[in-house]
């Protein structure tokens, strides 16, 4: 099928979609002068501005509050602020905001007022790439685990590559990375269009699926973004899903555009196929095959999913001329990221793993994925629905995803950048679950302090609990271990 006929299947949930981050030409860091950061402390902007200090390029940034994320610049070289005020901008030649920082800001504001070059993050992360070998990495799911997975690998193969993606590696405890290798791999946000910014050699979709529709407005719009960097000048290669049917749904537009495409998947007509999958205790494994290798792939991360991350990592470093055997090697050694299936604890018997799944086809992954884990026990899910529209959009999937769980707290909303909308709230998501597995069942807790009593009064030795979201619900973790490390011992 077209890829044009395929998404307009999609129905467009928003006709008002908000503004797109649109591309615009960088020059390569150091041409910048000094450079600020607004919002400097938050996960997609603090690697990026110790990169440019790492540079020598005279860096300062500012947020609304302290955090060790901000302290850790200071550490790095950052002049750091913690409020936002028009005179912390200084002799600042170029500023940089994310998408959540609004023309308001009293800095972004003088800027403008002073005709500064404004760049959204996603510029000023491609202009560190400039001259390198840019792999940019999409998709709307899997673009974290995928991202560090090719870091890990092209690292512990001796690349010693640039990264950026959006949770720290577990093994090293950064998100970023300044290597002194060609490589320069960035986990490549769709949500606001700012992927197209991003001079990339190598592009990888993990899958597509409708979401951030408040932002493209219809799946069609959505799914024209990814065709639109696939298909870009400088790209020469693009790691495609052969399972995923959004992703295949792309291939004849991209390959029209006279681009390379290496499929990954388990289909038989993948170019790295994954065969003989398994799973045992929190690791997976397969045999991997491709053109000119195969042989055994053993991860220490759990799920189908990590197993198809892992392929087109190793498709990538292929494309990268590093050989199979070193990539399949490598790729048991990556350790995860952070608030990815992460564990947080074990008290008295009970098992708690925090997880990032905000979308209902993440949510079933990672459920999934835990269930091969229970043994005799059972699965305790909590999950925090994340942004109105997601919620009001999807929240007879996420009813049908959480099902998988035994028992389900569904806590309120977290909010993230958007406003309340009328009668959207996590009820919504908490009567979808009822209707598939019954009330008792079924908790609602508005609160993180309420969720983690919630649990505590539920769970039962042998209970494995997973933490789901986007949002504060990572808070619930740590605190149900303290909860139940606070009971005498059963």
């Amino acid at each position: 099928m077209h890829w044009r006929n395929w998404c307009s299947a999609w129905p467009g949930v928003k006709t008002d979609p908000m503004p797109l981050i649109e591309p615009v030409a960088v020059v390569p860091a150091a041409q910048l002068g000094a450079v600020h950061f607004i919002a400097a402390g938050g996960a997609g902007m603090s690697g990026i501005a110790a990169m440019y200090a790492e540079l020598g390029v005279p860096t300062s940034g500012s947020d609304q509050v302290a955090s060790p994320a901000l302290a850790a610049l200071t550490a790095a070289g950052v002049r750091t602020f913690v409020g936002h005020d028009p005179a912390q901008l200084g002799a600042a030649d170029t500023v940089v905001v994310s998408s959540a920082v609004r023309e308001t800001n009293p800095e972004l504001a003088e800027a403008r007022r002073r005709g500064l070059r404004v760049w959204h993050r996603s510029a000023a992360l491609a202009a560190l790439m400039v001259g390198r070998r840019g792999v940019a990495v999409t998709g709307t799911h899997g673009k974290t685990t995928t991202s560090a997975m090719i870091a890990t690998l092209l690292a512990e193969a001796g690349a010693d590559p640039s990264y950026v993606v959006g949770s720290p590696l577990t093994g090293t405890g950064r998100s970023y990375r300044l290597g002194a290798g060609e490589a320069f791999v960035v986990e490549a946000d769709e949500s606001d269009g700012s992927f197209r910014q991003y001079p990339a050699e190598i592009v990888v979709i993990t899958n597509v699926e409708a979401d951030h529709l408040d932002n493209w407005g219809t799946a069609e719009n959505y799914a024209a973004g990814f065709v639109a960097l696939a298909t870009a000048d400088a790209v020469r290669a693009v790691v495609l899903s052969a399972d995923d049917p959004g992703a295949r749904a792309l291939a004849p537009a991209i390959r029209a555009s006279g681009k390379q495409i290496i499929t990954f998947g388990e289909s038989v007509e993948a170019d790295v196929r994954l065969s003989d999958v398994g799973f045992v205790g929190r690791g997976s494994t397969a045999q991997l095959s491709a053109a000119d290798d195969a042989g055994d792939l053993a991860l220490a991360v759990p799920g189908r999913y990590n197993l198809l991350n892992a392929a087109a990592a190793y498709a990538v470093g292929r494309l990268l001329g590093v050989p199979g055997p070193a990539l399949r090697a490598a790729a048991g050694r990556f350790a995860g990221t952070a608030r990815r299936f992460q564990p947080v604890g074990e008290v008295h018997g009970v098992r708690v793993f925090d997880d990032y799944a905000h979308h209902p086809t993440e949510v079933t992954a990672t459920l999934t994925a835990a269930r091969a884990m229970v043994g005799q026990g059972r699965l305790v899910a909590c999950f925090q629905p994340h942004l109105f529209t997601r919620t009001r959009d999807f929240a007879d999937e996420f009813g049908q995803s959480l099902s998988l769980a035994d028992h389900v707290v569904v806590l309120g909303i977290y909010p993230a950048r958007e406003d309340p909308i009328p009668g959207v709230t996590g009820e919504l998501v908490a009567t979808a679950v009822r209707s598939r597995v019954g009330a008792e069942s079924v908790s609602y807790a508005e609160s993180v302090d309420d969720g983690v009593a919630a649990l505590a009064a539920v769970v039962r030795p042998g209970d494995l609990v997973v933490t789901i979201g986007a949002g504060s619900v990572t808070q619930v973790g740590p605190r149900l271990c303290e909860a139940l490390n606070a009971r005498p011992v059963p």
